[in-house]
């Protein structure tokens, strides 16, 4: 099994893509879904005995923070309840805090905008994201490594 080195967060040479560390990516302008993907990839593949270190800190939220970077902050805080609740491990503070909800509800779909869409992402939401104005297809995250023709494989 590999070990964690704790000062620089790395795993057998290679540095854990945190919440923390995707969001911080965000932040300076990566495109959501590259930081959030190799979050992905490590939580379900090779560092999934780091599961509870990949979510544990909280991530950093400027004050001056843009309307498209705080629908990401609260994307952020309900995935991590999300994983957590999915795979049984204990959801750390930050990602309960009540201050991660949207004012104005978040349609993730390119035809979001359409009210049978949007009535279609509300009736399917989890409950982890709906309750915080983000509105999603039911499966968020599809976990590539239990797909079923990768575990008879």
């Amino acid at each position: 099994m590999l070990s964690m080195d704790d000062q620089t967060q790395t795993v057998g040479g290679v540095r854990l893509q945190t919440f923390k560390r995707s969001y911080a990516q965000i932040l300076a302008g990566d495109e959501p879904w590259y930081p959030l993907g190799k979050f992905m990839h490590q939580f379900f593949g090779r560092y999934q005995s780091y599961r509870a270190e990949l979510v544990r800190e909280s991530i950093e939220v400027p004050e001056d923070v843009t309307a498209e970077q705080w629908q990401w902050a609260v994307w952020c805080a309900a995935l991590v309840e999300y994983l957590c609740n999915k795979y049984g491990l204990a959801c750390p503070d930050w990602a309960l805090d009540e201050r991660y909800q949207l004012s104005e509800p978040w349609y993730y779909d390119e035809a979001g905008d359409l009210p049978e869409v949007q009535a279609e992402l509300r009736a399917e939401a989890p409950e982890e994201f709906a309750r915080r104005g983000v509105f999603c297809e039911a499966n968020p995250y599809r976990n590539k490594y239990e797909h079923q023709s990768r575990r008879t494989a």
